[in-house]
């Protein structure tokens, strides 16, 4: 080759170089879903000096979500993995001495526990099944693990089909169903049997099972002598239509002796044994038949004796509860007006904040959530979140909180995202203070005017936070202001707040969400003849809802809803909780009030282009809700489609494709009918 030929083709080099450079998006691009990476399940060790935590990942070539656990030092010094490969590794468990490490993997193929020599790192399979062990714990001596397991128990059925000729190809055996809950979202069709709970020797061996009545067993605590174990359970016989009316048991290890020391109507659980062994702590509450029930925090005598609430004075919800130290206080996990935090109460209820800013798990929209852990020293570990980025790990000791790893910055370090701003209004119903946060997108001009998005968060029990979501960034990244709220209804804000909503949903949590609308169409920068809505699950009821109120928007996208709670509530696999916790009759008690809440009660109104998105395999909210919209809005000519995930359960995003799926439906619908974005300086 000449000099001239080397030139050329240099310089060729160099131009492709360029335009390849000038390809590549400085915004989140679909494909990033893939590559995002977050923090969960931070889990200090009991001298508080090191911590493990699982780092979750995904892969592209099979559409899996993955994790391997890693270990770091509490200063953040030698942050390493423990296990490596493409594989699910999770739930890790410090032994008490700090010796050990406890944890589930499906390395071999099938998930199994694990046992680690944290000195040698050498490992052995402690318990091989064909179920998953879970909710794992150890002795006080840590000679033992305990767990609970599900153990199948096959029942035939009565309907004896007569033997077929030698040869013949008949269809499979008809199925004898005669349970309430016979299929749940996110499994299908439930096996016969129960979750048990298990003891297995450290040393190896075969695991012991503790317990077989029919209930299912959860939250193994062991008394501080070892001679017990506390559980949860609702061995009530008509548990399928109480299934809240959990209590607190204790079974003996020597004779399998099972005791019931809790006793009132509503749900007690996650018992946790004092360092003294004297007192229990766990959550519950007494059952009123709300829609929006506030988890409280209890102390009584190590025998149940004696119950006191200790969180009466905290209009919140408390959640995952740890003794401190001396065993003069707990500390627990809560949301406070969408800000995820731990907390730290006394015995007689003063609250302390000890960090905030949990959170970062849910990629796909912005819910709150959030794990932390606790050491004997008082040191903790947490999922530290930002408004930018996944859940990565955090760190901290008397209130001095530090973040100790950046998992996404080889994506972060050259994506710009779009802007959170924190937002308080009045809504036009009645004056209510509602929260929310208007994202904007990364390369946001002030001087122009931008389409909006109002996407709602689903529950309705549930809420929003400051946190990263992949749904709303990508929308950002394709021009649009999205504005994500907590209406009424929403948690974190009190009971009271919470049950604006009770046995009235969708009422006002309408008029919240209009009111936000209506505070950013005040800013010089939202074209309020570009509005689109969407939401999924309870925003998907709340979407169809405000079609059939209001033509003031472009287009919507209504994902997994309830359109009629008649057929919904006896099709859904809530049935028992939704039918007397969110109205006050049976549906062919009161058809009126169950019609009255529906949206194809509103669909003759419906004058707005919309799409219907549900993943086929739902059963939380079925498709056939979806059809029944999709159906109606054809009939009357209205602009519709809609679009199906195969094989997805309620949780589109479960798996990361559907997730890209999903944003790309929604954003197809509204780039459909959007309008280019107007420059004010250049009108002017």
């Amino acid at each position: 080759m000449n000099i001239s030929q080397l030139t050329s083709c240099l310089s060729l080099f160099f131009c492709l170089t360029l335009s390849l450079s000038a390809q590549v998006s400085h915004k989140l691009e679909m494909l990033d879903i893939f590559n995002l990476e977050y923090v969960s399940d931070p889990q200090i060790s009991p001298d508080g000096q090191r911590i493990v935590y699982v780092r979750n990942f995904k892969d592209i070539m099979t559409d899996r979500n993955l994790s391997n656990l890693w270990i770091v030092n509490f200063d953040g010094s030698q942050n390493r993995p423990l296990t490596t490969g493409e594989q699910s590794d999770r739930s890790p468990v410090w032994s008490n001495d700090g010796s050990k490490l406890a944890y589930i993997s499906n390395k071999s193929g099938k998930t199994e526990l694990y046992l680690r020599w944290m000195d040698t790192g050498h490992e052995m399979v402690l318990v091989n099944s064909e179920k998953t062990p879970g909710n794992i714990t150890w002795s006080p001596d840590d000679r033992f693990l305990a767990f609970s397991m599900f153990v199948p128990e096959p029942q035939a059925s009565p309907i004896k089909m007569p033997a077929k000729p030698a040869g013949a190809e008949w269809n499979a055996p008809p199925k004898y169903v005669d349970k309430l809950v016979w299929r749940m979202d996110g499994v299908g069709e439930l096996p016969s049997g129960h979750q048990q709970l298990f003891t297995v020797p450290v040393s190896g061996g075969t695991p012991r099972q503790l317990t077989s009545a029919p209930y299912n067993h959860s939250s193994p605590e062991w008394s501080k002598d070892g001679r017990l174990i506390y559980f949860n359970a609702n061995m009530r016989e008509d548990a399928e239509l109480e299934a809240q009316d959990s209590d607190i048991y204790t079974i003996e290890l020597s004779t399998g002796a099972i005791k019931k020391i809790t006793n009132r109507y509503g749900p007690d659980s996650s018992p946790k044994i004092s360092p003294n062994g004297r007192q229990l702590a766990y959550l519950g509450y007494n059952d009123e038949y709300k829609g929006y029930q506030l988890s409280r925090l209890y102390v009584a005598e190590a025998n149940g004796a004696n119950p006191k609430l200790i969180s009466g004075n905290l209009d919140r919800d408390v959640n995952s509860i740890h003794w401190a130290t001396d065993g003069k206080s707990l500390y627990f996990q809560y949301v406070d007006k969408g800000h995820t935090k731990i907390g730290n109460i006394t015995l007689d209820g003063k609250v302390t904040e000890v960090a905030a800013g949990l959170g970062g798990m849910s990629l796909g929209r912005p819910y709150t959530s959030g794990a932390y852990s606790i050491a004997r020293n008082g040191r903790y570990a947490y999922t530290w979140a930002e408004t930018h980025e996944p859940a990565d790990l955090g760190a901290g000791e008397a209130g001095k909180n530090k973040r100790l790893t950046w998992v996404n910055e080889d994506l972060f370090g050259h994506k710009k995202l779009g802007s959170i701003e924190e937002i308080w209004y009045k809504s036009s119903a009645d004056g209510l203070d509602i929260n929310g946060w208007i994202v904007t997108p990364p390369d946001f001009d002030p001087g122009k005017k931008y389409p909006l998005i109002l996407e709602i968060h689903g529950g309705p029990f549930s809420s929003y936070g400051p946190v990263f979501s992949g749904e709303i960034q990508l929308m950002a990244a394709a021009g649009y202001v999205v504005l994500y709220t907590n209406p009424r209804g929403s948690t974190s804000y009190g009971e009271a707040f919470g049950n604006e909503i009770n046995k009235n949903y969708p009422s006002h949590d309408y008029d919240d969400l209009m009111s936000g609308v209506d505070e950013l169409i005040k800013r010089s920068y939202i074209d309020e003849n570009q509005l689109f809505v969407t939401g999924g699950s309870g925003g998907g009821v709340l979407t169809s809802w405000i079609v059939g109120k209001t033509n003031r928007f472009r287009a919507a996208v209504v994902a997994k809803p309830v359109i009629n709670w008649y057929s919904w509530s006896l099709n859904a696999d809530m049935s028992a909780f939704a039918t007397r916790y969110w109205f006050e009759k049976k549906p062919w008690e009161d058809p009126e009030k169950y019609l009255k809440h529906s949206p194809i009660s509103l669909v003759g109104n419906v004058t707005t282009p919309t799409m219907l998105l549900t993943g086929e395999a739902d059963l939380r909210t079925p498709i056939h809700e979806s059809e029944q919209f999709y159906t109606a809005l054809k009939l009357r000519g209205i602009e519709t489609a809609m679009v199906r995930i195969p094989g997805a359960f309620h949780g589109i995003a479960a798996r990361p494709s559907n997730l890209i799926a999903k944003v790309s439906a929604i954003l197809t619908w509204f780039d459909k009918y959007r309008t280019e974005t107007v420059d004010l300086e250049r009108k002017r």
